[in-house]
């Protein structure tokens, strides 16, 4: 077990993420998803299909187990320059707002497509 593991597991960063997910994330989530600079849900699903994630994004918006996302893939497909941007907005170290956003982003996906589809307005 190296160093970043333990720093991983330790429980002071996880209190740490715990806060940033209790305070931050909801606007964090509401920034990348709603009608910011990436276009809303519809937006950000579509850019994850057309990078080759269809096969998560489905899993998300159907019903079943979430597959996952790395925080390095949805740094890709939303661009560093926005993930930079959110994490300087918040005082977030960029590596961890791309963590909690890419351990989140599939629950908030769906939770906003209860029966399996994107609402319109998304």
């Amino acid at each position: 077990m190296g160093i970043l593991d333990s720093l991983e597991n330790s429980p002071a960063l996880k209190g740490a993420l715990g806060q940033l997910e209790a305070a931050v994330l909801p606007v964090v989530l509401s920034e990348v998803l709603g009608s910011g600079k990436q276009g809303g849900l519809n937006a950000i699903v579509a850019k994850l299909q057309q990078a080759g994630f269809g096969d998560q994004v489905k899993s998300w918006i159907g019903n079943g187990q979430n597959l996952p996302i790395t925080a390095e893939q949805l740094q890709q497909v939303l661009g560093s320059d926005t993930v930079k941007q959110l994490a300087a907005r918040f005082n977030i170290p960029v590596d961890q707002l791309a963590k909690v956003l890419a351990q989140q982003l599939p629950a908030a996906v769906d939770q906003a497509s209860p029966e399996g589809k994107l609402p319109h307005t998304a």
